[in-house]
């Protein structure tokens, strides 16, 4: 399932999330970014903890993948959708991206 911009627009969620997840979808397969950077490209680069915040908020992961988010100490971070940060790891691996 490949989600563009209008299907962003269609999910119940604030302009700011649609900003955040809009940012997500850009993230290329096989890559991460830290939520510094994520914010960066979401257009609030001083509202990390907000765009973290947003992420967890995700309502369609992995279509939308904020697994491709890491802390920026590159440790995995959180992952709220089903199960957790161990489907966060397989993900990744999944894409070729083997993390700490």
């Amino acid at each position: 399932m490949k989600i563009t911009d209008a299907d962003i627009e269609k999910l119940a969620g604030t302009p700011f999330q649609h900003d955040v997840w809009r940012a997500l979808i850009r993230i290329p397969r096989g890559t991460v970014c830290t939520y510094t950077e994520l914010a960066k490209m979401a257009g609030h680069p001083n509202a990390v903890r907000a765009v973290a915040n947003a992420v967890g908020k995700n309502p369609l992961p992995p279509h939308i993948p904020c697994h491709r988010v890491v802390r920026s100490d590159g440790k995995l971070g959180g992952y709220s959708a089903a199960g957790g940060v161990t489907q966060k790891r397989r993900l990744l691996l999944s894409e070729g991206v083997r993390i700490k």
